[in-house]
């Protein structure tokens, strides 16, 4: 007896270390998912309303199990409106388009005014109202139509931008997932053909994911970005279905052995676009120490996968590779602003326009340049290659990519009399 109790105790403890590193490897996988990583690294609105909407969706589960409280019932509502209020209709969209085709695949629509009753109606209007109150005392009728109208119906039915393909997803998720696209995208498959999303929590999981990405789909305006609500909900049913269907399978090690070939690589790779004239700023010993991190953790992951067959440490140790890397190579960025960002280019443009009496500021073929007004105080003017070749009256200031004047041998003929100035990648010429 005292020794089934024992084999019992340490099975219970085995299922409940085994349950804590699933959740160690389902947060780690998520925050170092490509876009999901990108989004926080720059502080994206995405990311509030993300979270808005994984607090709504959880507080509706928790209800759904009979686990919520009085309280519950307001707070559903209210996250939804503060996601609708953080980044627009998606904010209200993903939620409720979620939890009716949950509804409706467990044949419980008629439960659906327990979560969508009057009480939502009236929080969601309210703080609705509030909202384009005040839109309407700053910027009066047509700033308010612009945001009711142009930003949202316009973008939804027939886009003025970012219009893209229905099958647009079905692309962008692998390099959204990364590196973790195989692992993800390979075992949510699997598991739909072989009918192992049985759970219910499994379940909501999958009908998310799957509502969401069809409702993206047919939306007309589309961004990589869209999809970042979806990936919480993949990276934790990744790792729950890799509990169901073994460790130990063929395609989750294949998954995993890919990546971690890839960062092996990291290394020789920075060393040699470190010697290339076009990313010689890699050059730097942080990121060659940041490289090394890498090419070291798949050596690692690849031992811990055929050595040791533990699964769950692999990918912790992938993940924990990864954001080690990004630390070490994070020091680096004063040195590197010159080369990745615009405000030393446009504080070194705006010296040089003071002392040459240059009123305004040219720029060719230096993509979305439009922001750079925010650091030269003024807008600035895009200029066609053709306006580059003919002669001009006046001194000119421009700024473009060195890399167009290497590229274009006219081009660069053409600016090789003008006073040049170099920063990071980017030239600022006056002729």
């Amino acid at each position: 007896m005292r020794k089934g109790g024992k084999e019992m105790k340490r099975g219970m403890n085995g299922e409940s270390v085994e349950k804590k590193e699933g959740e160690a490897s389902a947060a780690l996988m998520l925050i170092t998912s490509g876009f999901f990583a990108a989004a926080t690294l720059v502080v994206r609105m995405d990311m509030l309303m993300n979270m808005f909407i994984v607090l709504s969706l959880y507080t509706f589960y928790k209800m759904y199990q009979g686990h919520g409280r009085m309280r519950d019932e307001w707070l559903f509502p209210l996250f939804v409106f503060l996601a609708l209020f953080s980044k627009g209709p998606l904010g209200l969209l993903i939620p409720f388009v979620t939890t009716l085709t949950f509804l409706m695949y467990k044949r419980q629509l008629s439960h659906f005014t327990r979560y969508w009753g009057m009480k939502s109606f009236l929080v969601i209007v309210a703080g609705c109202l509030v909202w384009f109150f005040g839109v309407y005392l700053e910027g009066g009728k047509e700033y308010l139509y612009n945001l009711l109208v142009h930003q949202t119906v316009g973008r939804g039915i027939d886009s003025f931008h970012h219009k893209e393909p229905f099958y647009y997803y079905a692309f962008s998720l692998w390099y959204s997932l990364a590196p973790w696209s195989l692992l993800m995208v390979g075992l949510i498959i699997a598991a739909f053909y072989k009918k192992r999303i049985s759970n219910t929590l499994d379940q909501f999981f999958a009908a998310m994911i799957l509502s969401t990405l069809t409702m993206l789909s047919l939306v007309s305006s589309k961004l990589a970005i869209y999809s970042l609500p979806v990936i919480p909900f993949v990276a934790y049913l990744t790792i729950r279905l890799v509990g169901s269907i073994g460790s130990q399978n063929r395609w989750i090690k294949l998954s995993l052995t890919l990546p971690a070939g890839g960062l092996l690589l990291s290394l020789p790779a920075v060393i040699y676009l470190g010697n290339n004239i076009e990313t010689r700023y890699l050059a730097h010993w942080l990121i060659f120490a940041g490289a090394a991190v890498l090419s070291i953790t798949g050596l690692f992951v690849l031992f811990r996968l055929y050595s040791g067959k533990e699964t769950h440490r692999a990918i912790n140790t992938l993940a924990l590779g990864i954001l080690l890397a990004v630390f070490v190579v994070g020091w680096s960025m004063p040195e590197l602003n010159s080369y990745l960002g615009w405000g030393n280019l446009c504080e070194k443009a705006k010296q040089l326009s003071s002392a040459h009496h240059i009123i305004d500021y040219q720029v060719y073929n230096i993509s979305r340049a439009e922001n750079m007004d925010v650091f030269l105080g003024k807008d600035i003017v895009k200029v066609s290659r053709g306006e580059l070749l003919r002669e001009s009256p006046g001194k000119r200031l421009l700024m473009l990519r060195v890399k167009e004047m290497s590229n274009d041998p006219e081009l660069g003929t053409a600016l090789s009399n003008g006073e040049k100035h170099l920063v990071g990648r980017h030239a600022i010429i006056i002729f």
